[in-house]
């Protein structure tokens, strides 16, 4: 494949992406906007936003399997379709029923309007998982930590648009005008996307991948990648946090400001997006992107923790700019990891896995957080008492339950990411990192793609190999994947976004005691996130 061909399409993917992007964010930002100020209920955002990620967990491992299977711009295409296809049915059902059935909590009208703009945002994840694969396709292993950072960049000029213009077009032209901008705008993204050619061959089936979600196939990647299964919890817990912010920051921001000016306050934090994507697009992420990522994680859980402190506009927006300025590093890091270490034959499946992990998790914290807030800590921390006990740290104002909330959230994110270095997946998926070559998919499929024999024997091998006392030196068995050939967006609302998730090693145990380890996977599981 010619370099320049590949730049070409990478590039006209990376616009597509763009118009995708902004329609699918424009539409969901916009149902946020519109359900709470008619109903001030953070109750219904915290489950408009827990449904949305739930969606996506429950589509995402077929999404990767689909991806897999098929030519990466057929993909796109199906998800333009479908995409386009469930706003129309949105906006159908909004001329048909009257507003005021539509915005009552209690009737099938609300979530039967609210699930069709989810769904239709939801497939846009296959087409997230399609462009993670398409890095690996078309960007040399050298740039793709690059390339990723210029993907953060794509997203973060999307939700700057987002934000502007789904405040103001429901400030001004209301949800009917909103939809009619979405269908129209799904229209030439799919016109766009047909004038597209990406430089690519049949997939070729993987004859142990078995129905429409190939999970064994997904097991099988990761298993082969020491530590990996660790990174994809670590992300999981990460977004479990996330789920707090995705709940409670709409909320709290249209407590400060009014919908217009809300969006507004959010297109400039969204800037950040773009100096964090700009940053990786030209840097990089250095030796060790696992690193690059705790690191970030650890200020991300920092400024999380601190920018409610007090019901002041200035510092929620400029700590928003910041936070949200440290998630691309985050997401790239993971992305650069997996394109890198996962053969390209499964590597949408092990997005899709990813995606599912990590998508599951925000809605337990937002499903529960939401009727919390709600019921619990806003009324407590509105009583005497609560501004009594609280109010030195966290000033008054009418949104400190959320601040104290958000407090804890972030405390618990610090801590987890520090744990993680210490954590045997970390060393071991670093070294894999430094030492697996670069995938080239271009170079052919992969002659190693294994059979479930093949597995059970690497699997034995490895556990072979643990059980031999060894220094910080990759065991033996993980040198299986380095030969193999290899090739996110995000949820729509601010907090979503916001919480997707080098030089030298941090200071870390220097060698492994004379004592046998346990097996890796059982090791993985119970070590700190």
């Amino acid at each position: 494949m010619e370099r320049t061909a590949a730049n070409t399409a990478f590039g006209n993917v990376l616009v597509n992406t763009l118009i995708a992007n902004v329609t699918t964010s424009f539409l969901w930002f916009a149902l946020t906007f519109w359900v709470y100020i008619e109903t001030q209920s953070v109750l219904a955002t915290g489950i408009i936003g827990g449904a949305y990620m739930l969606f996506v967990a429950f589509f995402a491992m077929m999404f990767g399997t689909i991806v897999d299977r098929h030519r990466k711009h057929t993909v796109m295409v199906i998800s333009s379709v479908i995409s386009a296809g469930a706003f129309l049915i949105a906006g159908l059902l909004y001329i048909w029923q009257p507003e005021a059935a539509l915005l009552d909590l209690g009737g099938p009208w609300f979530w039967l309007f609210s699930g069709i703009i989810l769904f239709g945002g939801v497939i846009e994840q296959l087409r997230n998982i399609a462009l993670s694969t398409t890095v690996t396709l078309l960007v040399p292993e050298e740039k793709r930590a690059n390339a990723n950072g210029l993907v953060g960049t794509v997203q973060g000029i999307a939700f700057l648009v987002t934000s502007v213009f789904s405040g103001l077009s429901i400030g001004f032209l209301g949800m009917g005008w909103t939809l009619a901008i979405a269908i129209a705008a799904m229209a030439v993204t799919f016109a766009h996307l047909l004038f597209i050619r990406i430089p690519e061959e049949n997939p070729v089936a993987d004859p142990n991948g078995a129905g429409a979600v190939d999970f064994r196939g997904s097991v099988r990647a990761i298993r082969l990648a020491p530590g990996l299964f660790a990174l994809i919890v670590f992300s999981t817990f990460n977004n479990l946090i996330g789920g707090v912010y995705m709940a409670l920051m709409d909320p709290y921001g249209l407590t400060l400001f009014d919908a217009q000016m809300w969006g507004f306050a959010l297109a400039f934090s969204s800037t950040g997006f773009l100096i964090g994507g700009a940053l990786v697009a030209k840097f990089g992420l250095g030796a060790k992107p696992m690193r690059t990522m705790l690191l970030v994680v650890i200020a991300m859980g920092l400024l999380g923790s601190v920018f409610m402190l007090r019901e002041w506009w200035p510092l929620y927006v400029i700590g928003m700019w910041a936070y949200m300025a440290l998630v691309p590093p985050v997401e790239a890091a993971e992305q650069t990891v997996i394109q890198k270490v996962v053969p390209f034959e499964r590597q949408g499946r092990v997005f899709g896995v990813a995606a599912a992990m990590e998508a599951a998790a925000a809605p337990i914290t937002a499903f529960l957080i939401a009727p919390l807030a709600d019921l619990l800590i806003i009324p407590y921390m509105d009583s005497a008492e609560g501004q009594r006990q609280w109010g030195w740290l966290l000033g008054e104002g009418e949104a400190r339950g959320i601040a104290l909330i958000c407090l804890f959230a972030g405390l618990v994110m610090v801590v987890a990411a520090t744990l993680a270095f210490f954590t045997r997946s970390y060393r071991k998926l670093t070294d894999l990192y430094a030492t697996t070559p670069g995938n080239d998919p271009q170079a052919g499929s992969d002659p190693r793609v294994d059979s479930d024999a093949q597995v059970d024997s690497i699997g034995q091998a490895e556990s072979a190999a643990d059980a031999v006392p060894t220094a910080d030196a990759v065991p033996a068995g993980e040198s299986v994947p380095t030969g193999e050939s290899a090739p996110t967006g995000g949820p729509p609302t601010a907090a979503a976004r916001a919480t997707a998730v080098g030089s030298s090693s941090p200071s870390l145990p220097s060698a492994r005691s004379s004592e046998p380890e346990d097996d890796p996977a059982a090791s993985e599981a119970a070590s700190p996130r």
